[in-house]
């Protein structure tokens, strides 16, 4: 038997009951605090209750608005292990449900795109781009069929300034309330005044609680990102405004994220009155991270594949008017690239860091102070999921 597999086997066996997992190192002051213990980041079963405790009761971030702006266009999306269907109908309203025919559970929809309705690949069961089952090949003779009564299992879907969040609980409070803090911190950036540029998608080997933690890592940047963003970068603990549950917000000085920390579009015009170097970040529970610029606003969805594996998802939005500029497309590729280029700088660390969590000589080390953010969130992981805090 392999060292990896024993070791995977091991955490199945300790962490049938997440309660043995000893996190209070992490749970103490931050000038007194250790990391968190490695089995939150590599125990399958830790992995299993954080998707049925967390992401399926909280709202989650799923795009923008103008990813559908069209009667018709639908996005085929698979979000924490389920397959998820976002479309516009012909009234214009946006719908969410499962990606799954109601006959075999076959999905109805893949990729993205227009379509008049949705055709199961399978047995050709027709539906409308509300869900509803629209027609249903030979069923005629089966005793009690009605079409009426079969529609694609449907999911909360609601909208904040321009931004798509999906609930696959029915029964979560409402988004208003969940976005409410960050409404009002933030609602200055005019996110309802700005449209998708680029949208970056990328794996990387790694659990998806280091993507947040590292973004709200600040310690690292003047290391890991000296030649790149690092120089242009100011910040103080003080600057951390820590939230319950985990959440953050932080106002400090860096430069836009292109090359020269220029803003090579110009400023966004509501935000004319602030100087180059404005810069803000929030985290919201469980995996919304967002960067504000004086050039753009960057949301960064960390979605889990499996305990050791991420798919990261960037929006890099930017006010409507600049995307009548003749030079729009060309400057897009220069923002893309350089975020290609810090996410492949942080890459190499967190992979690292996921691959020493299911080593048995991994030992947390001691917390600096200038990790106020991510001892925060941690708390508010520990409480929500290995505490089994019920929210």
């Amino acid at each position: 038997m392999s060292i990896a597999t024993r070791n995977r086997e091991e955490w199945s066996d300790v962490m049938s009951d997440t309660s043995e997992v000893d996190s209070r190192g992490t749970r103490v002051a931050l000038d007194q605090a250790t990391h968190a213990p490695g089995a939150i980041y590599a125990s399958p079963e830790i992995f299993r209750r954080e998707v049925a405790e967390y992401f399926k009761r909280e709202w989650l971030y799923a795009g923008r608005v103008e990813e559908l702006a069209d009667p018709g266009d639908y996005m085929a999306l698979r979000l924490v292990g389920e397959p998820v269907l976002l479309s516009r109908d012909r009234d214009g309203q946006l719908h969410a449900s499962y990606n799954m025919c109601v006959h075999r559970g076959v999905e109805v929809a893949y990729g993205s795109g227009n379509l008049k309705a949705f055709s199961c690949p399978y047995h050709g069961w027709v539906y409308g781009l509300d869900g509803q089952l629209k027609g249903a090949a030979f069923m005629a003779e089966s005793k009690g069929f009605d079409v009426a009564d079969c529609a694609l299992t449907p999911l909360r879907l609601d909208v904040w300034r321009g931004n798509i969040f999906i609930n696959f609980d029915h029964d979560a409070g409402p988004l208003a309330d969940a976005m409410a803090g960050i409404d009002e911190e933030f609602s200055f950036l005019g996110w309802e005044k700005c449209r998708l540029g680029n949208k970056i998608e990328i794996d990387l080997a790694c659990n998806w609680k280091f993507i947040h933690e590292n973004l709200m890592d600040f310690y690292h940047v003047g290391v890991l990102h000296a030649d790149s963003f690092g120089a242009n970068f100011k910040f103080e603990p003080d600057h951390v405004n820590i939230k319950p549950d985990g959440g953050l917000s932080i106002f400090y000085d860096a430069g836009p994220p292109t090359p020269g920390a220029e803003p090579l579009l110009g400023k966004m015009p509501w935000l004319e009155d602030r100087p180059h170097s404005f810069a803000c970040t929030a985290f919201t529970a469980p995996n919304l991270t967002f960067f504000g610029r004086i050039d753009c606003i960057r949301p960064m969805i960390s979605w889990p594949i499996d305990e050791g594996r991420t798919r990261v998802v960037i929006y890099q939005l930017f006010p409507e008017e600049f995307f009548d500029r003749p030079d729009f497309v060309e400057t897009l590729k220069i923002y893309h690239d350089y975020q290609i280029l810090v996410l492949e700088e942080d890459r190499i660390m967190i992979e690292s860091m996921q691959q020493a969590m299911s080593s048995p000589a991994y030992r947390p080390g001691r917390m600096s102070t200038l990790e106020k953010g991510v001892h925060n969130f941690l708390n508010g992981y520990l409480d929500r999921v290995i505490g089994g805090a019920t929210p």
